[in-house]
């Protein structure tokens, strides 16, 4: 996830439990660029093990070269992100574009899963476009014929975005079509979600995204679930208060004060989602500068309110609605065609595209 996932939240989240835990959306361009931003966000801290970075990139030579790095820096496990709906990225060819163009597909894959030295090679996917244009099945069948260790499969179309609830029958379907192994994703806000989902569609594990925003212990929830254990509840706003800070401090120590206040103003809000007592501030809130800011903001709260139940199924992050998918002129004219679309080349393109990205 953009502007999500960096090294300061997944150690977050690996503290409240077990998992794998994917860095954010890497530009393979940019990394091989040296680009300073996309170096820093694939980076990583002793003690993050397993090590794993998402690629996002749509060049078979590109993906294959920035693998092939990844894998001597000793990564454990690496991500393919061909799910992203995002217009900046679909209209470029890339993210859940990809999959329109099964041999294109195929070629990035293949390419990753050939220098990849038996390191795993995962991928995730969404649909398809619209429900006119759905590529999921085809997906599943040339990530299994080209050697992916996993698919993860988002049960939405890149034009539903996040509206409406994921079709988890989908994920069924692919289960059902494929032999390696299938992750869902979709709608997992609390731990019980995911263990219906893996009791309906069949599915191996679970992926989660938005449901984890401005709430890491749901790691912990998630780890009692599958171990048996019955979770303890979430905490309550003095709880929430010290995570939050907590997290601030790593970002700050990650990429200094000022960008990490920035990357915070989305977070308070997501931390005191549902919360009476943070109403009042949520504008002070959306407007800090410095760590003594938010500490005094959040220090200011009533620390005893209850965790606000109501507040685990409400939206997070993405607008919902629907969307026209915005795709590279005549993308659709071939959809043989396994040429690879131009991407963010230039050191001023890619500087540009991950600024975009970091969601700063």
């Amino acid at each position: 996830m953009a502007g999500i996932t960096n090294y300061p939240y997944r150690s977050l989240c690996r503290n409240f439990g077990a998992g794998l835990f994917v860095s954010e959306m890497i530009t393979a361009r940019g990394y091989l660029h040296g680009n300073r931003m996309t170096r820093l966000l694939a980076s990583s801290q002793p003690g993050e093990e397993p090590r794993s970075v998402q690629v996002y990139g749509s060049d078979p030579v590109d993906v294959g070269e920035m693998v092939a790095s990844l894998v001597d820096e000793g990564v454990d496990h690496i991500d393919m992100n061909f799910g992203c709906p995002v217009a900046k990225v679909t209209r470029q060819g890339g993210g859940s574009a990809v999959p329109v163009k099964p041999r294109l597909l195929a070629r990035i894959v293949r390419a990753a899963v050939r220098s990849s030295c038996d390191v795993p090679i995962t991928i995730k996917v969404r649909l398809g476009i619209h429900d006119e244009l759905l590529t999921y099945l085809d997906a599943g069948r040339v990530a299994e014929e080209e050697g992916v260790s996993a698919i993860g499969l988002h049960a939405r179309t890149a034009a539903a975005l996040y509206s409406g609830q994921a079709r988890w029958a989908a994920i069924t379907a692919l289960k059902q079509a494929v032999g390696i192994p299938v992750l869902g994703n979709g709608d997992i806000w609390e731990c019980w979600d995911a263990l219906r989902m893996m009791r309906e569609t069949g599915c191996d594990g679970v992926i989660v995204g938005r449901g984890s925003l401005g709430r890491p212990w749901l790691f912990r929830e998630l780890a009692d679930v599958f171990e048996g254990v019955e979770p303890s509840g979430p905490p309550d706003l003095g709880g929430v208060v010290q995570v939050a800070l907590a997290h601030a401090d790593s970002l700050a120590a990650f990429f200094g004060e000022a960008p990490a206040m920035k990357q915070m103003r989305k977070w308070v809000g997501w931390y005191t989602k549902g919360f009476r007592g943070a109403a009042a501030l949520r504008a002070d809130l959306a407007q800090i500068s410095t760590l003594a800011q938010l500490h005094a903001l959040l220090g200011a709260l009533p620390a005893e309110e209850p965790f606000p139940m109501r507040a685990l199924r409400m939206g997070r992050a993405k607008r919902g609605g629907q969307q026209r998918v915005k795709l590279p002129e005549g993308y659709l004219d071939d959809m043989s065609d396994d040429t690879p679309p131009r991407g963010p080349r230039s050191s001023e393109e890619i500087e540009a595209w991950e600024r975009a990205n970091n969601g700063g």
